[in-house]
């Protein structure tokens, strides 16, 4: 009765059995122990597999073979420093905290006591020695070590003047823009006034308005690699976060993955040399 019901919806969907289905089930002796009939490449239903995608499959394993295990070191390690903040892993902790005393030398101008001079940096600026002092709050004067005049904070002139002297293309401008401490651009990520010299070709050249030195040059490439850092890490709007929980747990997973290739790798090569 289920065979006559089975023949019956065949009939009315307007399949019919072909004589290649007819033999395949003439082979068994019986109708029962080949319903529904058998799929094989000869039949019409089925469609071998492509040459192309045969071969990508075989090409396939065997570059899981040869990158198997380096997927699993990289995700491995990787995962290993995302697990701790990197102040942490530098031993930042460690350092017990101290109070910043002022520099103070007897009888200098530079370094006077009410001065409260914190940093001083020695270097030379148009021909002449100039003293880059950093005050207890923050605050940077540059000084004449010869004269002991204050000299004034770099205008756009200047900046452009600077980039001229110390940079290949430095002549090509196209736009210099003033940037205050708390309002740099995310290219640059440092509490300080600067200068930024926008290139023709596409360099963005950062000086220090206070401190008259070039802080940073930043090519079209850094800035699609400081994204692709972004990226990288999973902090796209700060990029300097390497160890937080989104982080951690991608990682983890992509470990859990490649080693689930590794294994899988074995378990096809076993089932591959066994007949069937």
């Amino acid at each position: 009765m289920a065979i006559l019901i089975a023949l019956m919806q065949r009939a009315r969907s307007g399949k019919s059995c072909t004589d290649r289905q007819r033999a395949a089930w003439g082979k068994t002796g019986s109708i029962l122990t080949t319903w529904p009939p058998p799929m094989t490449q000869d039949s019409p239903n089925v469609t071998p597999p492509k040459p192309l995608m045969r071969r990508l499959a075989k090409w396939h394993i065997w570059l899981g073979w040869l990158i198997g295990l380096p997927l699993v070191m990289w995700t491995a390690t990787g995962l290993f420093m995302v697990a701790k903040p990197i102040e942490e892993v530098r031993g930042n902790y460690l350092r017990l905290p101290a109070a910043d005393a002022a520099l103070v030398i007897t009888d200098s101008p530079l370094l006077a006591a009410d001065m409260q001079v914190k940093e001083m940096r020695v270097r030379m600026q148009d021909g002449r020695a100039v003293a880059v002092l950093t005050s207890l709050d923050g605050d940077i004067t540059r000084i004449d070590v010869e004269s002991g005049d204050r000299l004034p904070a770099l205008d756009a002139a200047d900046a452009r003047d600077v980039t001229a002297r110390s940079i290949v293309g430095g002549d090509k401008v196209r736009s210099v823009t003033l940037f205050e401490a708390d309002e740099v651009p995310i290219d640059f990520r440092r509490p300080m006034a600067v200068w930024q010299v926008a290139l023709e070709d596409g360099a963005y050249i950062y000086i220090g308005r206070d401190t008259g030195d070039i802080e940073a040059v930043r090519t079209r490439w850094w800035r699609w690699f400081d994204f692709m850092w972004g990226l990288h890490i999973m902090d796209v709007s700060d990029r300097e976060d390497t160890s937080h929980p989104t982080l951690i747990a991608f990682a983890a997973l992509a470990l859990i993955g490649a080693l689930f290739g590794c294994i899988l790798l074995f378990r096809r090569r076993s089932s591959r040399a066994k007949p069937v």
